[in-house]
């Protein structure tokens, strides 16, 4: 039923439907019915490169069977109602946040296009992960996302041999902690990004084999750019992008999570007295 490498799948709250997306195409299936599914949103590949561009990545909603929502390569957002329409070519939702003009640049549509999208466990909030950032949406405001977070920001000043090596084109998961309060995503050199939205703190973890030994505490790791390094940074030009974490996970209840770098899963947890 998909013309493209679908790439993403989404259970629906009935768990009677889930979703399957490719790069063109939203289709609904039931778990009774393997031979066909319904098309509920379909993209017109065009002749312009601007269009081709515009693909989906869909999920559900969490708090309504008949919703749904879905990203494009060009960082919009659009949340759609199976109720209101059967073929969702219309948007309840648009979310997009206005491009500063001054800040455009041969990268700018590739950087933000978002890899990940997440309902919080409340059901307010939406999480984006695009190729530099986390950001948090409202759902009662479509304009701008309420919070930003830079994940690697230091990775600006290398777009360039990023792009030449595809890594800018790498897809990064993000997850939300069970309270929804801590954000966590991936990023290179097996290093992974947390955000408190409370504290507004962050840290920097690595998962690697040699600090992964049982019961071992992970320490907080920096990255130095330009100038003199401290005995506990690692410069921006030593970092491994053969390394990245793209998925992440974090229990529902408990404060357990898990990594997958490169052919390893980590699971780490809470320090337990």
């Amino acid at each position: 039923a998909h013309t493209y490498h679908i790439n993403s799948i989404s259970v629906n709250s009935d768990y009677e439907t889930y979703m399957s997306a490719d790069d063109l195409r939203i289709n609904l299936w039931n778990f009774e019915i393997t031979n066909q599914s319904f098309s509920i949103l379909c993209v017109s590949p065009s002749p312009s490169v601007q269009n081709v561009l515009e693909t989906t990545r869909a999920w559900a909603a969490p708090h309504c069977a008949l919703g749904f929502g879905f990203v494009s390569s060009k960082g919009t957002i659009r949340l759609c109602d199976m109720r209101t329409s059967a073929l969702c070519d219309r948007h309840a939702k648009f979310f997009e946040e206005p491009e500063d003009p001054s800040n455009r640049s041969f990268f700018s549509e590739i950087i933000s296009s978002i890899s990940d999208v997440k309902f919080s466990h409340s059901g307010r909030y939406i999480m984006t992960r695009d190729y530099l950032t986390v950001k948090v949406w409202d759902l009662n405001m479509e304009n701008r996302p309420i919070e930003t977070y830079q994940v690697h920001d230091y990775l600006r000043s290398k777009l360039c041999s990023l792009y030449e090596n595809d890594c800018i084109f790498d897809k990064f998961e993000c997850v939300w902690n069970g309270s929804d309060s801590v954000i966590m995503t991936g990023s290179y050199n097996n290093f992974f990004r947390m955000f408190d939205r409370n504290t507004k703190r962050d840290v920097t973890l690595e998962a690697s084999r040699e600090n992964s030994k049982p019961r071992a505490i992970l320490k907080p790791r920096k990255v130095c750019v330009g100038g003199k390094r401290r005995k506990d940074e690692i410069s921006v030009d030593s970092l491994d992008f053969s390394k990245k974490i793209l998925h992440t996970a974090w229990h529902p209840a408990e404060n357990i999570i898990a990594v997958a770098a490169t052919n390893n899963l980590y699971i780490f947890q809470d320090k337990v007295n």
